[in-house]
């Protein structure tokens, strides 16, 4: 069986080698003619990492991982701590096979992953290949690329993200339309920051129409910030820009030292229009399915997105193995809407928790985290339980 996978990213790559754990060949076709370093870190929660170990790439993931504390929240300007909950007792312990949490760039998985295909398929993940469009064939489905040549094969998956062309041919008329929210991002290394650093944690900033993220990439060396900030409309040209400190330090003037050090230490900031989509009614077209961003995008205050890409790739694989592709796709699209749809309504209630304007607000909705994460933390346990303890692969 042969599948032919539109998008190179985590998505993608995560697919190509579940594919491959199950016995096909796979054609990765990437846009982009070299790898970018572009893009912010990533969060690896339990039912990110038990697919990576599914797929046997946790351990030569292991150097770029850094293993977080805590996850806590606090007040971005005072950096007053609303609640701090150990990893361990958020994701339920250790399980013996290694670290359940983690956090890296997005850049090194993506090198990581690519490496793996490379060593078990030669040659089948190729660059500089922008796919435009679909066909149903007797045998498959074929994609059609902007230089001309058609490639066929059993199963024909988009995880080319948002913006999938794919997706707009499965789903005339639909587009990303932007949620309201921008984001910069920028990597500082620790050793440069001129100031308090961020803790060693998964670390929300909380403030009144914006909120922050810091973590740490590159086994610790590294602090990745994230910062939101509600934004009237978007009129870059594309959804990302390089962009001078003066407008994140605006933007954020006046919050906790460590965040502003971080802002001034930056080696780059880029700021990002964040895009949403309605859900859509199905997610495959005979033998062509959505993957990723391109089936089910979200905002980023889950930390979920590249999580649940990967869950879809070993959810569909393990269909596969037991349905012909025309049954195995719907059967995906049911095992995974639901749950998908409820990340992404939780991840869009979340940037609203995050920006309480008035102080008040922020007593109302805080003041319990504070309570539980002081008095009864397997309540903030529980409430993420359900994401955390799935195996994707079973």
């Amino acid at each position: 069986m042969k599948a032919i996978i539109a998008g190179g990213g985590i998505g993608g790559l995560t697919a190509a080698l579940a594919l491959d754990r199950i016995g096909w060949d796979v054609t990765v076709l990437e846009r982009a003619r070299a790898p970018r370093e572009v893009g912010a870190g990533v969060q690896i929660s339990p039912n990110g990492m038990r697919v990576l170990r599914w797929l046997g790439v946790a351990q030569d993931l292991e150097p770029f991982f850094f293993e977080p504390e805590a996850i806590e929240m606090r007040l971005g300007r005072s950096g007053r701590a609303i609640f701090s909950l150990p990893v361990d007792r958020l994701v339920g312990g250790a399980d013996g096979q290694g670290p359940l949490y983690v956090q890296m760039h997005r850049a090194d998985l993506v090198q990581v992953l690519r490496a793996r295909l490379e060593a078990v398929q030669p040659g089948r993940f190729l660059s500089g290949r922008l796919v435009t469009g679909y066909h149903q064939t007797k045998a498959g489905a074929e994609v059609a690329l902007e230089s001309g040549e058609r490639i066929g094969g059993d199963l024909v998956l988009a995880a080319d993200g948002i913006g999938s062309g794919l997706a707009r041919q499965m789903h005339p008329g639909i587009r990303p339309r932007f949620s309201g929210y921008a984001a910069w991002r920028m990597l500082a290394p620790v050793d440069a920051i001129e100031g308090p650093v961020p803790p060693p944690t998964g670390c929300i900033w909380a403030g009144s129409g914006r909120h922050v993220v810091t973590t740490r990439v590159r086994g610790g060396d590294v602090v990745n910030l994230v910062g939101v900030v509600e934004t009237p409309g978007w009129d870059a040209e594309g959804w990302g820009t390089k962009e001078p400190a003066a407008g994140a330090l605006s933007d954020f003037e006046g919050w906790h030292p460590s965040i502003v050090a971080c802002l001034r230490s930056a080696e780059e900031i880029w700021r990002w229009g964040l895009f949403e989509r309605d859900p859509l009614p199905f997610w495959s077209d005979g033998a062509v399915g959505l993957l990723g961003d391109a089936a089910h995008p979200m905002l980023p205050s889950m930390a979920q997105g590249a999580v649940q890409a990967m869950e879809d790739a070993a959810v569909l694989a393990r269909l596969l193995e037991r349905h012909p592709v025309q049954d195995a796709l719907p059967r995906y699209y049911a095992a995974r809407i639901e749950r998908s749809r409820r990340i992404a309504d939780l991840s869009a209630r979340n940037v609203k928790l995050f920006h309480k304007k008035t102080a008040a607000s922020r007593l109302v909705t805080y003041g319990p985290a504070w309570l539980a994460g002081r008095f009864a933390p397997a309540v903030l346990r529980r409430r993420s339980a359900w994401i955390y303890d799935l195996d994707p692969t079973e």
